[in-house]
């Protein structure tokens, strides 16, 4: 699905524009992984991967991982900052990176089909519903239930800011968006609200204060890919 935020994408990446990227495993996989209850060999999707530390933190753990990055630079950044030499394959209209439990598809999320994600049985999710414009968000998750094998799981990390009024109480909620895009098709339980101040710079706010949260959603029984 050709977007005009794809080649804004691309461009982020091409000038090193990646504030977006955390230097350390994310602190709510640490915490959250193990309710999951995985086997160590299972496998584990991650859409809009870039050159996450925590890919190499999921196959550490013995999990065979897969992910989908729009941009070929941080594919390669990725394996060469990991000491890995993958092999490059071509799968329809996508690019396969892989080496050992680790692959990464090089294109455009909407191509992945349900072969590529045979066996997964969680979805980790920390950055799509940031990096998508709202535009493609609901396609995202129709597309996303599409493909994924019956019974995933995602263990989905958000971040949201504080409209004005609104209270922690009011945050400690699973927020309408996440409801609105996800509990058709999932049992939608918020594990985790944790709020932050606001970034104060010479009296002007420079970043507003948010939520960060930690969902995990369950697929719903009897369900087809519309939803219904």
């Amino acid at each position: 699905m050709s977007h005009p935020d794809h080649a804004l994408w691309k461009q982020s990446w091409r000038g090193n524009q990646i504030a977006f990227h955390l230097l350390h495993i994310h602190p709510l996989l640490i915490r959250f992984w193990p309710a999951l209850g995985l086997g160590a060999a299972d496998r584990v999707f991650v859409p809009l991967c870039g050159k996450s530390l925590d890919l190499m933190w999921l196959h550490g753990l013995g999990h065979d991982v897969v992910g989908i990055e729009l941009s070929p630079l941080a594919i390669q950044a990725f394996f060469q900052e990991s000491g890995l030499k993958p092999r490059q394959t071509r799968h329809g209209a996508l690019t396969r990176w892989s080496q050992d439990r680790l692959a990464i598809y090089c294109g455009d999320f909407f191509r992945l089909k349900p072969r590529d994600l045979q066996g997964v049985r969680v979805v980790y999710d920390r950055a799509s519903l940031t990096a998508l414009p709202e535009s493609l968000r609901a396609p995202y998750v129709a597309h996303l239930a599409k493909i994924l094998p019956a019974g995933c799981q995602i263990l989905l990390l958000t971040v949201e800011d504080l409209d004005d009024g609104e209270s922690e109480a009011d945050a400690s909620k699973a927020s309408s968006e996440i409801a609105a895009l996800y509990e058709a098709r999932f049992e939608i339980e918020l594990k985790h609200a944790g709020c932050l101040p606001a970034v104060v710079e010479n009296g002007e706010v420079v970043e507003p204060p948010c939520v960060h949260k930690a969902y995990i959603l369950s697929a719903k029984q009897g369900m087809d890919e519309s939803g219904r």
